[in-house]
């Protein structure tokens, strides 16, 4: 008897599920959709449903297809009933390059030209120059010293130091303190407003802009002779270097609500300064050791404050002393692209009003 409730209850949940699901669906969406050259995944999954992070839920992955969840121009999407639950299944001739999650363009620079570290002076880093020269550009060599495990052949990032990057303390939101090119961090009154912003509390890590790729060609000793390839940008002493990763980004995952919120989970810094807004990327305080994963979709709020009652109280020293609690107001919602073991970069999918430093992370269903 207590199993046949355990199964009739379990049968209620999936129906209840699947309703919730169907619930979600636009009325305007689509039977079938083709396709184009192009489209996002966040944009075909906003086809269908309210919440295009709820794409996982209805999406019907086929076994039998190596990569079962790309989608390909020309693919035929139709929206189907499987047990009185909704899905999208595709079918096509799957050529070509896969649709990325989100739009390339928006994100490419921090795709291909950042990256974050523990700790940027801990890296190997450019000695000299070939002829004595202040900058080196593409097909110069450059000397780097320490470079642990160097053979001949050995593809290498020269990157320099841009941005400390820190928790927040206290009352602090968290931000990025600027660095100088020995990878150390500027004064304090020269870089940011004082507590506003600034890299304090716990060290998540340094970002790095690469500027160039190199090849190992010669080591001897400690110094490592590197040969700079036709790409990038002009390399100069103090710059840093590591191990070129061959595919260090995927832009081939689903847009979905993460399984817990992390914390203190808040926006750190924004790619042009104090504020962004739709398709702009920020930088948040979370990564891979809080259970952040590219993907995860979550909303943004600005904090509430006290504020004093000036209006129920005539005498000014009470209405200061007579604070009320103001809600946090509603910003927008971002999506994680690119993860790092305590940072992550997230691009901005919509909003009505500009997203600022220190803004809180909330479940994307979130309502308050």
């Amino acid at each position: 008897m207590f199993k046949r409730l355990l199964a009739v209850s379990a049968a209620m949940l999936l129906t209840l599920a699947g309703a919730v699901i169907a619930a979600e669906l636009r009325e305007d969406h689509p039977t079938t959709y083709v396709v184009k050259k192009g489209d996002t995944l966040w944009d075909i999954a906003g086809r269908f449903l309210k919440k295009p992070w709820l794409w996982p839920e209805i999406w019907q992955a086929n076994p039998q297809i190596r990569n079962p969840h790309l989608i390909y121009p020309g693919d035929v999407l139709s929206l189907v009933y499987i047990d009185g639950e909704p899905r999208v299944q595709a079918e096509g001739p799957r050529i070509g390059e896969a649709v990325p999650t989100i739009p390339l363009a928006d994100v490419e620079a921090f795709l291909k030209q950042f990256t974050v570290v523990p700790d940027a002076r801990a890296l190997p880093h450019v000695v000299g120059m070939e002829d004595d020269r202040l900058l080196s550009s593409a097909g110069q060599l450059v000397y780097v010293r320490n470079l642990q495990g160097a053979q001949p052949g050995m593809v290498v990032d020269i990157a320099r130091p841009v941005n400390k990057l820190g928790g927040g303390k206290g009352k602090h939101p968290p931000g990025i303190s600027p660095l100088d090119q020995d990878g150390r961090r500027f004064h304090t009154h020269w870089a940011v407003p004082r507590g506003f912003g600034e890299a304090t509390g716990e060290h998540l890590g340094d970002e790095l802009a690469i500027h160039a790729t190199g090849e190992v060609t010669r080591v001897q000793g400690e110094v490592a002779v590197v040969l700079l390839r036709d790409e990038g940008r002009e390399i100069r002493v103090g710059d840093r270097v590591l191990p070129s990763e061959a595919q260090p980004y995927d832009l081939h995952f689903y847009p979905r609500a993460p399984d817990s919120i992390p914390d203190k989970a808040q926006v750190m810094a924004v790619a042009d300064g104090m504020q962004a807004g739709p398709r702009l990327v920020v930088a948040l305080n979370v990564g891979a050791r809080d259970g952040i994963r590219n993907g995860h979709v979550f909303s943004i709020w600005h904090g509430g404050a006290k504020r004093p009652d000036h209006i129920a109280n005539t005498n000014r020293m009470a209405g200061n002393a007579d604070r009320v609690q103001t809600p946090d107001d509603y910003v927008g919602r971002l999506m994680v692209f690119r993860t790092f073991d305590k940072v992550s970069y997230a691009l901005v999918m919509e909003g009505i009003r500009p997203v600022h430093t220190g803004d809180k992370l909330k479940h994307p269903d979130a309502t308050e």
